[in-house]
């Protein structure tokens, strides 16, 4: 079996990372710190180049490229640190009108957190609110087909909410203290919980991949005693341990994309998550004191990659459902 990429999928993922390199580079990205809503024009340009109708059968508009397509667009935004609910117009293309095209921009939270957290909640012209999933899993670790929670829509006017400190400058979030459930959406919830997650694990694998980049990158380029710093037996195991990281959660994550079983995704959530926050850590100590710097996009990986490891399976959460099936 070839487990490599094909063609139309590097094609694919090149034409991602070349539109977001010209639409929201390294100098866009700093200057998104202080204005974090997303681009409505990248957003639309987004929406025309199939970016949140992958997985939409081509008879309903779509592009028709399923799961692993959309892990490989979606580790390209995760690259960029592409600031705005991706997850939630992704899974919510075909649902709401206008979100696969990109003209509306909608919001996806989790109804069993607490808080209760809505991410861009300036910017969303709807939330979805998923609560509890009651649904068995059966023992090949794919959750119950069928709508086994409960999933809401409103209006974001109609939402309660109060200001909530986000530690990532380019997520604004707010606590969502009350939302009218009185439009409810039919949906598979373990379903959307599972790629909600898995398309999370994909945004951590490209800041996981990028700081790896931006780490070898200075290491080249700054020179300490006369010798680039990479020179140095610290700083090359430094290096080492992030690709390491990088490339088992890759293997995690795109093997999740084709089996779409949900002890397969909750494994590629907690690598990606570990490869993210420890390689972004490790990338802010090879840069030194310039790492912790607005000029640097480093801590912009850091920060963003703690916002998602909360998102959608925390490592607590994956480590219980890991561990109870290998006891089951």
């Amino acid at each position: 079996m070839d487990f490599q990429l094909t063609e139309d999928q590097r094609a694919l993922q090149g034409a991602t990372r070349e539109l977001l390199a010209g639409r929201f580079g390294p100098d866009r990205l700093r200057a998104a710190v202080g204005d974090p809503a997303p681009d409505r024009a990248l957003w639309r340009e987004l929406g025309a180049a199939g970016f949140f109708a992958l997985r939409l059968p081509e008879e309903a508009g779509g592009v028709g490229l399923g799961l692993p397509a959309a892990v490989l667009v979606f580790e390209e935004a995760g690259r960029a640190l592409l600031p705005g609910p991706l997850v939630a117009c992704q899974l919510l293309a075909g649902v709401v009108d206008g979100v696969a095209s990109g003209e509306k921009i909608v919001g996806l939270c989790e109804g069993t957190r607490d808080p209760v957290l809505w991410e861009h909640p300036a910017t969303c012209e709807e939330l979805i609110l998923v609560e509890a999933d009651t649904g068995r899993h059966d023992g090949a670790g794919r959750g119950a087909q069928g709508r086994t929670g409960g999933v809401y829509r409103s209006a974001a006017d109609r939402v309660s909410c109060a200001p909530f400190a986000s530690v990532d400058p380019l997520t604004p979030l707010a606590r969502v203290t009350d939302l009218p459930r009185t439009e409810p959406l039919a949906l598979d919830v373990p379903r959307l919980r599972r790629e909600a997650a898995l398309l999370t694990a994909a945004q951590q694998l490209g800041s996981a991949a990028r700081t790896v980049e931006l780490a070898v990158a200075h290491a080249r380029r700054r020179e300490q005693f006369g010798a680039p710093i990479g020179a140095f037996q610290a700083i090359k195991h430094l290096c080492a341990q992030m690709l390491v990281r990088t490339e088992i959660a890759r293997c995690a994550v795109y093997a999740a994309s084709v089996t779409d079983g949900d002890i397969d995704v909750t494994g590629a959530k907690l690598l990606a998550d570990e490869a993210a926050v420890r390689n972004a850590r490790d990338c802010v100590q090879v840069h030194g004191g310039m790492g912790f710097t607005w000029e640097a996009e480093v801590h912009l990986h850091l920060k963003r990659a703690w916002l998602r490891a909360e998102c959608w399976c925390t490592a607590g959460e994956a480590e219980e459902l890991l561990a109870a099936d290998l006891i089951a």
